[in-house]
């Protein structure tokens, strides 16, 4: 704790002086918004034209990658810039089964530091990331914080912690919580920046289910009803038992519930004009992780399940889908509008990018996994590596569990299990972007030289990280 404080008093001398000139920030983090699915990504169904207006004015990032495929080890590593492995949480959090489990206060996290700094921060919305006082998340530099410590059940009528007590709110949830971050924005003051963590629970499934299944139900008739009769398109509708009517059903609700996210996020932009505070204001738009619905016979994300006629079962993955997230940044002035970039970042190099966007200097003796890319956003010339390395450990008492890495390039992904074996999984991306062909019993010498470099590349990435298999 010593040397965090040494670092945070370094950040603040080297800052101080340009502390009015500081960009604002808010970053919105939606909950298991696919990459697939809004306009500017082209799916012919979506209605985002606030997502893709931020498109137009500023910057996709068509490669953003999360370090894990579920909620809350992906949250902790955006929080940190460190590996699951590393913080601890390599799964989703459960507060029955792991109720006093949560992020390691004393790690070093980009809010505490941009507060520290002079920001004035806040977190609307869900964290996850620990139920208990020891984790909550004041305790990690938001200043304010109204939501939901744990995951999010409901869409509509949600219980809201609101200053330090929670009730029951009248309304749709993603409105209640655009609504509080509104609030913010307008009590914010002069001369003093901000940084705004606006966390949906949308567009993830209720937790309560209609006819003993998973819906994303109820929704606004604004937000449901150009969906409601829509017969959307299936991906691989010829994948074996494929149940397409539960897939069409699903997908028009899901893609309502990310209509209320865009809704708002349209909101959020407003606010902004009429409070004039849009030209140096940095607005970030990603989602936790990626997400299936009917790809490779799944639905949901890392720890899928399989949406067949006769199998509901577990398919635990690490599919581009699950991994690769909705990723856009308008920052004006800074960012070329209309920019789309196609190299390889992920959720590590968010805490270094935040730091160097708001001027301050990466502490020299802090840990930090990932690193900036603002000089792609910016179009600078720039040496980058497109290699990425990523975990899934599931809990031990999930169904089917599964200890999956894998370390992708460009052209090639490999995947290993180190908890189930024989279950390896081999892609050339190059001429299959959908990982249809698994590629890891090939007998090609050169197939088999490819694996066997990716094999020991992975290995050193984990003994980088310290991390060993069960």
């Amino acid at each position: 704790m010593l040397r965090l404080l040494i670092a945070v008093g370094a950040i603040l001398v080297v800052g101080s002086p340009l502390l009015a000139e500081r960009p604002n920030i808010i970053m919105i983090v939606a909950d298991d918004h696919a990459p697939w699915a809004f306009g500017a990504a082209g799916h012919p169904d979506a209605r985002t034209p606030n997502m893709d207006r931020l498109c137009r004015e500023g910057a996709r990032l068509t490669n953003c990658f999360v370090a894990t495929p579920v909620c809350s080890a992906s949250r902790a590593a955006l929080m940190t810039s460190r590996y699951p492995t590393e913080t601890g949480i390599t799964d989703y959090l459960s507060p029955e089964r792991m109720p006093d489990l949560g992020l390691d206060p004393t790690l070093p996290v980009w809010p505490r530091l941009l507060s520290a700094a002079g920001y004035r921060t806040a977190l609307i919305g869900k964290w996850h990331l620990g139920e208990t006082d020891r984790c909550h998340p004041t305790k990690f530099g938001y200043d304010l914080f109204t939501g939901f410590r744990h995951g999010g059940m409901t869409s509509q009528n949600p219980l809201v912690e609101i200053d330090g007590t929670e009730r029951r709110v009248a309304g749709w949830t993603p409105d209640i919580l655009t609504d509080h971050a509104l609030q913010f924005l307008k009590e914010n003051g002069e001369g003093k920046p901000f940084c705004l963590s606006l966390h949906f629970w949308a567009p993830h499934a209720n937790a309560h289910k209609i006819d003993n299944d998973r819906t994303w139900l109820p929704l606004s008739a604004a937000d449901f009803g150009p969906f409601r009769d829509l017969d959307p398109q299936v991906p691989q509708s010829d994948f074996p038992d494929l149940d397409i009517p539960r897939v069409k059903r699903m997908t028009r609700e899901y893609l309502g519930s990310i209509a209320s996210v865009d809704r708002n996020v349209g909101r959020v932009l407003q606010a902004l004009e009429d409070l004039k505070l849009d030209d140096n204001t940095i607005v970030i738009y990603t989602s936790d992780h990626g997400y299936n619905l009917g790809h490779h016979g799944i639905w949901h994300k890392g720890n899928g399940r399989w949406i067949l006629k006769n199998n509901r079962g577990a398919r635990p993955n690490l599919w581009d889908h699950s991994l690769r997230t909705p990723t856009i940044i308008r920052w004006p002035g800074q960012i070329q509008p209309g920019t789309v970039i196609d190299r390889c970042v992920t959720f590590l190099d968010w805490f270094p990018t935040i730091l160097e966007m708001a001027g301050m200097a990466r502490p020299k003796d802090i840990t930090l996994r990932g690193r900036s890319f603002l000089p792609l956003l910016q179009g600078k010339k720039t040496n980058w590596d497109d290699d990425v390395f990523v975990q899934y450990r599931m809990w031990d008492w999930n169904q089917n569990a599964a200890d999956l890495r894998a370390f992708r390039t460009p052209r090639w992904k490999l995947v290993r299990d180190f908890h189930n074996a024989g279950q390896d999984e081999l892609y050339y991306l190059a001429n299959d972007p959908k990982e249809l062909n698994n590629l890891t019993d090939s007998v090609d010498p050169q197939v088999m030289s490819v694996k066997a470099k990716l094999n020991d590349r992975l290995q050193k990435a984990m003994q980088a990280i310290g991390d060993t298999t069960k």
